[in-house]
């Protein structure tokens, strides 16, 4: 089970709907702060996570953002980086 690292922010209107969106997102997240996570997700959980981001949020009032980020481009990152569970550093822009 391959685990990727993806990128995910948002942007919710509702303080009842952002806690529970945060929450979930909390569950999974490596590093993460407000409403930006640096979250490492098999294929599965990935799916797991859109369908219930898609049941938490009014598409009409809230956005979510969710990149995958590519190993193969280099990064530059400033201020303090971490170690994750795979044991590669990860950079925060």
């Amino acid at each position: 089970m391959e685990r990727r690292l993806y990128l995910i922010c948002y942007d919710i209107a509702s303080p009842s709907r952002w806690r529970r969106v945060h929450r979930l997102l909390a569950g999974y997240r490596v590093e993460g702060q407000k409403s930006v996570f640096e979250c490492l997700l098999t294929a599965g959980e990935l799916r797991t996570v859109v369908e219930q981001l898609m049941s938490l949020m009014d598409c009409e009032e809230d956005r979510v953002h969710l990149v995958r980020l590519d190993p193969r481009f280099p990064t530059q990152g400033w201020g303090l980086a971490r170690m994750h569970a795979v044991g590669q550093a990860l950079t925060v822009l």
